[in-house]
């Protein structure tokens, strides 16, 4: 768990189980919301849930469920309420007027948390952007809490002297932060174009939170990544090169793990960011076997792979942590592969599954190369799955025979 304060605040999570929550996604949803406090810094003391066919529009639960909210808070020393359902601003205030102290919902801790995880401009630019977009009908009231506190879970990003500042001006630097970030867009593009012009061959890391797409990134490539056991521990894209086979044609991109109703705000801010899986010749969907809730967690990473319009891509289903497997395993999605990214025979295995569904979706190729041009073929073998090179004695050239990405339209 990462640490903000000295004496990290102690939370009660609450939630309305309305029409639209089964009960099954109701219990994971309201145990991820423990996982994501702990992630951002705070202590999960308390839970407390009431069902209604909807939420009440003035408090979000009932008047006795706030009375027992209100006990518990007194009881447990409570420092920060948060809710799984999304409070408008006039119910966040009224509901911290009522319990006196502060309250937050789900999106406001998913992007607090993106704000402690980003490292890049963009990243952060992005982050800031979505939380002046969800903080700007909240202003009110924002100052009085952020001068007490200074601090805590909700209150990092754009900090104290920006919220407090009038609409106008927030507004002004929310275009200021557009511009950037379509500069940055179209460097990013310039820097896609040229990989896909390499003709590389571009595979990308998709997955629910905290499925091990890091670990298996820092295995594949033998490269040194941020790998922790938390929710979102990625948030930048990270790309590193790939070899299979001696071909050192790959590249791995790593991104930002996906969430079951990862907030709308969130999926635009990083919709650019996630573009880019758009071009990847195949897509690695890395699933934690092990988890009790794996089957909603991949249908949340398949919906969202539609909603990014990713879903021609191919897909190679990983299912990571067998070795925290418990009982009988029977996979979902086809094609797959069942690994533990700890165990190096296994990731061996595993590019084996990458090198065939690559070949797969290739185009196969012959060219001739006369022997003077030593660095074409040197090319060829950086750029393409180079299968066989042969000297035709009879034409005195070389014959190089492989294979390479699909050519496309947009190439």
């Amino acid at each position: 768990m990462i640490e903000t304060e000295l004496n990290p605040e102690r939370v009660l999570i609450m939630g309305v189980q309305t029409d639209r929550y089964m009960d099954e996604k109701f219990r994971v949803l309201m145990k991820e919301m423990s996982s994501l406090t702990e992630t951002a810094g705070g202590i999960p003391v308390k839970s407390i849930t009431q069902k209604l066919s909807r939420q009440d529009s003035k408090s979000s639960v009932g008047s006795g469920k706030l009375l027992d909210i209100k006990d518990q808070i007194a009881k447990e020393d409570i420092d920060l309420v948060i809710s799984l359902n999304e409070l408008s601003p006039s119910t966040n205030r009224y509901l911290e007027s009522e319990l006196g102290v502060r309250v937050i919902d789900r999106v406001q801790l998913i992007l607090d948390i993106f704000a402690m995880r980003a490292r890049s401009r963009e990243g952060k630019l992005q982050v800031e952007l979505a939380q002046y977009d969800y903080l700007l009908p909240r202003l009110h009231g924002q100052g009085k809490h952020l001068s007490r506190l200074g601090a805590g879970i909700g209150t990092r990003g754009p900090g104290e002297t920006k919220l407090e500042s009038d609409r106008r001006h927030i507004r002004s630097l929310m275009t200021t932060i557009k511009k950037e970030l379509a500069q940055l867009s179209e460097h990013r593009e310039r820097t896609r174009l040229r990989r896909r012009s390499g003709r590389e061959f571009n595979i990308g890391l998709v997955g629910y939170t905290n499925a091990g797409k890091s670990t298996l990134l820092r295995e594949l490539t033998m490269s040194e990544t941020y790998v922790q056991d938390q929710l979102f521990a990625t948030l930048d894209p990270l790309t590193r090169q790939m070899t299979i086979n001696g071909h050192d044609a790959f590249t791995l991109t790593d991104t930002v793990g996906f969430i079951e109703e990862l907030p709308t705000s969130l999926i635009q801010a990083f919709k650019s960011t996630l573009e880019e899986m758009r071009y990847v010749d195949l897509l690695l969907h890395v699933v934690d076997a092990s988890s009790p809730d794996r089957l909603m967690q991949e249908q949340t990473v398949m919906n969202l792979i539609q909603e990014l319009e990713m879903e021609h891509l191919p897909i190679l289903t990983v299912y990571n942590k067998k070795d925290k497997i418990e009982g009988q395993f029977t996979p979902t999605l086809f094609p797959y592969v069942v690994v533990s990214a700890l165990d190096a025979d296994d990731v061996e295995q595993l590019k084996q599954a990458i090198w065939q569904e690559i070949i797969a979706a290739s185009e196969s190729f012959a060219v001739d190369i006369q022997p003077y041009e030593s660095e074409l073929l040197a090319l060829y073998r950086q750029k393409t799955l180079v299968e066989s090179v042969e000297f035709d004695e009879e034409r005195q050239m070389y014959v190089l025979k492989g294979f390479r990405r699909q050519s496309s339209e947009e190439e």
